[in-house]
């Protein structure tokens, strides 16, 4: 898809942890730049958790992970703290990417959907199928496992695998 005119381009919200981004992520980013002309990938804050890796680090991993996307879609990273809708408005994007792994995903995801159309009506939420392969991707299970010294290369892009590393490292310190 060509890349439109600021005044019609196709904007999506992309939300997320992304602690670390995984190739799940990754896939979901590819199959919503055959659909958007503009993708917002969303870092959220979750005011209950303690992300391994720093906003810095995770907005470094995702642009290097875009740009080997080799899309004609444009890739943005901006971090947000509230409602997925208002990180949405705050973007102009007309739709929020979500991707399901399985049928607990599609479960929560349905909830959420129903929540932010009530919320923002011309929104849409868009699900996109996990590739076969990534279902299994997590991740909460690439994290444990990287706390476990193994190798998680398999499921995470190279700067993730570093960034990863470099927490590990961080935290067996304290």
């Amino acid at each position: 898809m060509a890349a439109a005119s600021a005044t019609t381009a196709r904007t999506a919200l992309y939300a997320g942890s992304f602690d670390p981004l995984t190739f799940g992520h990754l896939d979901v980013m590819a199959q919503g730049g055959a659909l958007f002309d503009k993708i917002v990938v969303a870092i959220g804050v979750h005011h209950g958790k303690e992300p391994w890796l720093s906003f810095e680090e995770r907005a470094a991993v995702i642009r290097a992970a875009c740009a080997s996307l080799g899309s004609s879609c444009a890739f943005e990273v901006a971090g947000f703290d509230g409602l997925v809708v208002e990180a949405a408005r705050q973007h102009s994007a007309c739709a929020i990417l979500r991707g399901l792994r399985d049928s607990a995903d599609f479960d929560y995801e349905m909830q959420m959907a129903g929540m932010n159309g009530t919320l923002a009506p011309d929104i849409r939420t868009i699900f996109l199928p996990a590739s076969p392969g990534l279902r299994h991707v997590s991740g909460t299970l690439v994290r444990q496992i990287a706390a476990l010294g193994g190798d998680v290369s398999a499921f995470v892009p190279a700067a993730s695998v570093a960034a990863l590393e470099r927490a590990v490292r961080r935290r067996a310190k304290t």
